[in-house]
């Protein structure tokens, strides 16, 4: 797999992926804010869903609505059949190497608490260091500080330069023997930065130590091939790769999977219950306690399958075209400050606008039809890294277009008049 990367370079004006195509499977894109038509750039927080993702959620429920897993009736034999097809279509999209790698959750954050939960408490004691990144998402902090302070460990957090890149040379000295897990974003959702993740594992596996990539904002922009990056754990979060929300996945290397203990206790995750024992189900059906999100699993699969079919490659290649124009564009807009200036990015902008707050510079966007985050991006250490209490967040996806962008920074000049 090529590393992910969406440059800031100059590129040629080739249309990689049909555009005006893929936006007529978005019907949300069709709507409009204010009078005004909808540009929406807050795609790192959620994607909007096509079509086929809202027809396939909408025929679970007229047609075959029903718990899986359990049943001998035609209904929940064909809800199984799909939700398990799914999980094939997950693990091909990823190259796990088999379905059984693939646990359905309800997004990355329950993914992180899980391995935390049954990995950390399992492996994690006093004195022990747990390493993370200074640009993670509060999602990939809380519970690796909760565990330290549970287990009287330490947490470790790698530093970024003004770049917002990771200081590699700083990792491989706060890797050590006390090391248990290491938990790192594959791309920073308030930066853009892509982080060498391979490098990371492999320096890690190098001393033995596990390593877990946050892909939440990964899944949309680049293919990931988790056997070659030879992560122990990968986790996706379904609504920002244009699937629902409420669903997610980790991919768990087997053996890792089949040692570790339940994260939860229910229905579906056991083999056999008595008052005196409990024999627990294989992986990864140990770690799937409960009746799960059948619809959304199902709406999941049929998400990665209408990505993969305009393909990864394609994508990436056409949002690194729009990136290096959007960020060329607002360069020349006066008093913006670009937060995030990475050498390999993702398609995220984020930034200020002089000594106006990002909330005002949102209200006022949204009164032009255009949708962006403004916050602290569930990031506050990376706020705080560059002495600011928020920035307003631009994210791509790969049905916006250059026109969007040309709007979004007409209204950035009026935001300035108004706002001076």
């Amino acid at each position: 797999m090529s590393q992910a990367v969406i440059s800031q370079q100059p590129a040629a004006a080739v249309s990689w992926i049909d555009v005006e195509k893929i936006r007529k499977d978005f019907p949300i894109l069709k709507e409009t804010i204010y009078g005004k038509p909808l540009v929406y750039l807050d795609n790192a927080a959620t994607t909007q869903k096509p079509q086929v993702v809202i027809d396939g959620v909408t025929a679970v429920y007229s047609k075959e609505n029903s718990n899986i897993h359990r049943g001998v009736h035609l209904l929940s034999q064909r809800a199984t059949e799909s939700y398990e097809r799914a999980r094939v279509r997950v693990q091909v999209f990823l190259n796990a190497a088999q379905s059984q790698e693939i646990v359905f959750l309800r997004g990355v954050t329950e993914a992180i608490n899980l391995v935390a939960s049954t990995y950390g408490k399992k492996h994690v004691q006093a004195g022990d260091e747990v390493i993370i990144s200074a640009m993670e998402h509060h999602s990939n902090i809380v519970p690796w500080q909760m565990l330290c302070k549970e287990k009287e460990a330490k947490l470790r957090v790698i530093p970024i330069d003004d770049r917002g890149e990771l200081l590699l040379e700083e990792y491989e000295k706060l890797l050590n023997s006390r090391t248990r897990i290491v938990a790192v974003a594959h791309v920073s959702n308030a930066l853009g930065t892509v982080n060498p993740v391979r490098e990371i594992i492999g320096l890690a596996h190098k001393r033995g130590i596990p390593v877990l990539i946050d892909g939440a904002q990964a899944g949309p922009h680049c293919k990931v091939d988790v056997q070659e990056l030879g992560c122990d754990f990968y986790a996706v979060s379904g609504h920002k790769l244009y699937g629902p929300t409420g669903v997610g996945i980790l991919f768990g290397k087997l053996e890792f999977l089949e040692a570790l203990p339940p994260y939860q206790g229910g229905g579906d995750m056991i083999k056999s219950v008595t008052f005196e024992e409990t024999i627990y189900n294989d992986p990864p059906y140990k770690f799937e306690a409960g009746t799960p999100n059948v619809a959304g699993g199902i709406g999941l699969g049929i998400a990665v399958e209408y990505v993969s079919q305009i393909g990864l490659s394609e994508i990436n290649r056409y949002e690194s075209e729009l990136l290096s124009y959007a960020t060329k564009k607002i360069r020349e807009v006066p008093s913006v400050r670009i937060i995030g200036t990475a050498r390999q990015k993702a398609s995220v902008l984020s930034f200020v606008l002089g000594d106006i707050h990002a909330h005002d510079v949102g209200t006022i966007l949204d009164q032009e039809g255009i949708a962006v985050r403004t916050g602290h991006h569930c990031a506050q250490p990376v706020m705080e890294r560059f002495g600011i209490p928020a920035t307003v967040r631009a994210s791509l996806a790969m049905y916006n277009t250059k026109s969007e962008i040309d709007t979004f920074v007409e209204a950035l000049h009026k935001v300035r008049e108004i706002l001076k």
